[in-house]
């Protein structure tokens, strides 16, 4: 089964559209801000305190109306160190997802990214991210595209493209052993997908639905030129066995090449660095393959769908030369309370993975206000039962420049009733690398993994005042060497009171890091803030 894509545009103000513009509103609102904090951070174990101020602006802004889904949170915060213990710091955080309907079964969509996230496996697992952290990336990544959904006669018509960017800055300090082998680090890649399907409902034209799709796929990443390109052609077909189940089998053509050239070595047969700490590549050296596949794909499953408000597909074949399971399961228990699971298995790179990561996060989703946490790097939940949300944990256990086999599950509950808002996710992720052989040491076939759980909850007090928290745990495990697992456990809460235009925030945060033969490592972490709200 061919990965379902959704595309869309970064927001920006172009969003609104001549023809969206004229839509009759159903929600709306803009609320730009700046911030003042002073944030004070501890070692609790060996007592050591640090403390710097904040300066922050940013805004959160939601439209919703029949034609157009739009949602923003973005936040740039300026660290400002008393006595150089901390850096100075630029931190962006950010979310924006849309859905603009142009005209009659003419749409576009999209999303961008801005976080933190974790850089090396093997190294530091900071979950609070206030002072001086180790192994953590600021990564950016934006997706824009159209798609088009008409009839011709009996038959569906579907086409849709997107084009995708992400950008990782390098990481710094990572906290791995020295000695260690070295890994590249991740920079930059653009991606273009096309994709095309025609097809009939059941009972139409033949007892089946029919339907035959095509894709076309490229991804470009910038460290060591590699390159991934896919190629796919499939027919469906589904079969109502009873009013509320049906059986589905699919059989297509793909092939997968994902290439790269050689890293430049010096005397020692290491690779050479730049400043950043990224390979070199060897202008002489030729294209390599890292992965390739070419020829038959097919599956069979079953489709359960008892009511509106609830879906199950579940689907079993053969693909990337050998088994493959996926599967989703959507359930609406009420307006406010939503469910989704599902289990996926792709051959990717981590520019793909991450652009379809964003564009299957909800256009109306709860903003969290944790000054501490990774925001956007987890879950992020939805604010209708119809769309829960999505978590990117899975993506971000790790940021890697070589491509690889995921396999894994993610789940997610959202409910959102009154002044309550309650969210929960969890997952398993699982990677196998691949990478040419023949340059000395090389990350081909090995295998990590990594588990998480997380929770939010958000309160309002009264009209002016609220309280929020998260709580999270995470375990990561590398294949590399005996490279020991990592385990990272914390919370952050917050409590807020608004005069008028003016907040004010008091939050806290702790966090406890553990990896064998390691000491453990607990911090914790204050800050008092001030907004202002235009």
């Amino acid at each position: 089964m061919m990965r379902p894509i959704i595309l869309g545009v970064a927001l920006t103000a172009t969003l609104v559209t001549p023809a969206a513009a004229q839509d009759r509103q159903r929600s709306k609102s803009i609320a730009p801000y700046i911030e003042l904090g002073q944030v004070l951070t501890a070692d609790l174990q060996s007592g050591d305190v640090l403390t710097y101020s904040t300066i922050a602006a940013g805004v959160d802004a939601s439209i919703q109306t029949q034609r157009t889904q739009v949602q923003v949170s973005y936040r740039y915060e300026r660290r400002i160190s008393w006595n150089k213990k901390v850096g100075d710091d630029d931190i962006h955080s950010g979310l924006a997802r849309a859905s603009v309907s142009v005209a009659p079964g003419f749409s576009v969509q999209g999303g961008a990214l801005a976080t933190r996230a974790r850089s090396d496996i093997r190294g530091a697992a900071p979950g609070v991210l206030a002072g001086n952290v180790d192994n953590i990336s600021q990564v950016y990544s934006a997706y824009v595209g159209p798609s088009l959904s008409t009839h011709v006669g009996r038959a569906s018509v579907n086409a849709s493209y997107t084009f995708g960017y992400t950008k990782v800055e390098s990481p710094g300090a990572t906290g791995v052993a020295p000695g260690s082998q070295r890994l590249d680090v991740f920079d930059s890649a653009t991606s273009h997908v096309a994709q095309a399907s025609v097809g009939v409902k059941a009972g139409t034209v033949l007892p089946v639905g029919v339907t035959v799709s095509g894709a076309y796929e490229r991804d470009d990443a910038s460290q060591l030129d590699q390159r991934y390109e896919g190629k796919f052609a499939r027919g469906d077909v589904v079969l109502p066995v009873l009013p509320t189940v049906a059986l589905t089998a699919g059989a297509g053509y793909e092939k997968i090449k994902v290439s790269q050239r050689d890293p430049l070595l010096d005397g020692t047969g290491q690779p050479v660095v730049d400043g950043a700490g990224r390979f070199k590549t060897d202008p002489a050296s030729p294209r390599r393959i890292a992965y390739e596949t070419d020829g038959l794909i097919y599956d069979a499953g079953v489709i359960w769908r008892p009511s509106p408000r609830t879906t199950l597909q579940a689907r079993v074949g053969k693909r990337y030369g050998g088994m493959t399971y996926t599967g989703s399961f959507s359930y609406a228990a009420s307006r406010s309370i939503g469910f989704q699971i599902g289990v996926y298995d792709s051959v990717d790179t981590f520019g793909r993975q991450l652009r379809d990561g964003i564009a299957s996060l909800p256009t109306s989703f709860l903003e969290q206000r944790d000054a501490f946490g990774q925001q956007f790097s987890g879950c992020t939940y939805g604010a209708s039962s119809g769309a829960p949300g999505g978590c990117l944990n899975g993506i971000f256990q790790s940021i890697t420049s070589s491509s690889y086999r995921a396999r894994g599950v993610d789940a997610v509950m959202t409910a959102n009733r009154g002044p309550l808002q309650f969210g929960v996710g969890a997952g398993y992720a699982n990677r196998r690398f691949y990478a040419p052989g023949g340059t000395g040491y090389t990350i081909n076939g090995v295998t990590d993994e990594s588990y998480y759980g997380q929770a939010f909850v958000s309160a309002a007090i009264d009209r002016n005042s609220g309280v929020s928290g998260n709580v999270f745990a995470n375990y990561f495990q590398s294949g590399i060497g005996n490279t020991p697992g990592v385990l990272g456990t914390g919370a952050t809460g917050l409590y807020y009171h608004n005069f008028g235009r003016v907040g004010t925030t008091a939050s806290v945060g702790v966090y406890q890091f553990s990896q064998k033969g390691e000491d453990d490592q607990v911090s914790g972490s204050a800050q008092l803030g001030m907004r202002y709200q235009f």
